[in-house]
């Protein structure tokens, strides 16, 4: 029976959610990818079929507890058996601390952080159920330490990690298998490449994360056998500075 893995925040085609969706279609699973952009989601769908992959869209917000539940909604009637559910949205921008507002701190988090409670409150008891399982969070670099200027983007992604490491202890004697990978460094995919393509042309030769090698690492952290599962993972490029 073929078995369904979901992507939350799967952005753009060149980018890590396009990535991790064309990595775990091209092991055989159904792809379910969800994110704000149709005409990014329909390329990652069309990309898939493509090669011969199965796939589908649906428009959701994580920060928005309908929008979570018709993508769920959609996972259960497909009666297959959800083999991971892979979090991955989120956003970072440079902002100064004093020209920080209310409503960008809480922007910030609800995407970085409350959405993925969202996403593991409905996983998790599928999951259960089933009695495996992979529940993988992205992380960031941000995930550890606090930087001037991105006050906003540490506080959702250092409470995403402790929400990855509550849920793990929890959750992982029942099988279930939770990660969270950190993603250290400047990864070249549409977003960055269309805003900064000097700032990567300047890092050189694999100075930059490359989506598909990121998308390899989930794929490799998906496939550990349960007596020797890692929580945490750190992936940067060799040239970084850490």
């Amino acid at each position: 029976m073929t078995e369904t893995v979901l992507i939350m925040g799967a952005g753009a085609v060149a980018g890590v959610g396009g990535a991790l969706a064309k990595q775990f279609s091209d092991n055989g699973y159904h792809i379910v990818v969800a994110g704000r952009t149709q005409s990014k989601l329909d390329g990652i769908v069309e990309a898939i079929e493509r090669e011969g992959g199965s796939a589908e869209a649906v428009i959701a917000d994580v920060t928005a507890g309908k929008d979570q539940d018709a993508v769920f909604d959609l996972v259960s009637q497909r009666g297959e058996p959800l083999a991971a559910v892979l979090y991955n949205a989120g956003s970072n921008l440079p902002i100064k601390f004093s020209d920080l507002t209310p409503e960008q701190f809480d922007e910030f988090w609800r995407i970085g952080c409350f959405g993925a409670f969202l996403t593991a409150r409905l996983a998790l008891p599928i999951l259960q159920q089933q009695g495996r399982g992979s529940l993988f969070f992205t992380g960031a670099s941000a995930s550890m330490r606090g930087r001037p200027n991105f006050a906003h983007f540490a506080v959702a992604k250092a409470g995403l990690r402790n929400l990855a490491q509550a849920l793990a202890r929890e959750y992982g004697p029942q099988g279930i298998h939770i990660a969270h990978v950190i993603i250290d460094g400047v990864v070249n995919g549409d977003i960055v490449r269309g805003r900064f393509a000097d700032y990567l042309d300047a890092l050189g030769d694999d100075g930059a994360l490359e989506p598909q090698a990121i998308a390899q690492a989930f794929w490799a952290l998906h496939q550990q056998h349960p007596s020797a599962w890692s929580h945490e993972l750190d992936l940067r490029p060799y040239k970084e500075s850490w």
